[in-house]
């Protein structure tokens, strides 16, 4: 049974440690994401007046806003793209396999203790039927004994 419990602890500290790493993962995303939000929103403010200034010189008051929206958006889109390039899966890799061989490992001890319980089913039913089988070979010897002894008197 210490293999069963060992086992169990093992996949519970590995199922503990994948969503630790998945939780960190998931931090460093919504971290930056909220960098994505806050550059988006500096970017908008201080490099869109300036930008605006500039093509507004060049083309059409409407056109240079657009322009300057475009352009923030693409900003936006970068910081979005590097945070859905974050996986946990590289990191979790090596626990999931712990966890794997554990969890095997538990299947073979439940096999094996299952295959005993079957014997020991078989060996009540057995001794069910015919409780004295099991002491013949005992008593045999006995009466062997005692008839050997009997014919050499």
């Amino acid at each position: 049974m210490s293999r069963i419990s060992r086992n169990i602890t093992i996949i519970l500290r590995a199922e503990r440690l994948m969503a630790q790493r998945r939780m960190a993962v998931l931090r460093r995303q919504t971290v930056m994401m909220v960098m994505a939000g806050i550059a988006a929103g500096l970017g908008i403010v201080m490099l869109n007046g300036a930008a605006y200034f500039e093509l507004a010189t060049h083309v059409s008051k409407p056109m240079a806003a657009l322009i300057v929206a475009f352009a923030n958006f693409l900003v936006a889109g970068l910081f979005v793209s590097i945070a859905n390039n974050q996986n946990a899966d590289a990191d979790v890799a090596s626990v999931a396999e712990v966890r794997d061989l554990a969890l095997e490992d538990l299947e073979a001890e439940i096999q094996d203790a299952t295959q005993e319980a079957k014997l020991l089913a078989q060996s009540v039913r057995s001794m069910a039927r015919d409780p004295f089988a099991m002491f013949a070979p005992g008593l045999l010897n006995g009466v062997v004994a005692a008839l050997l002894k009997a014919l050499k008197k």
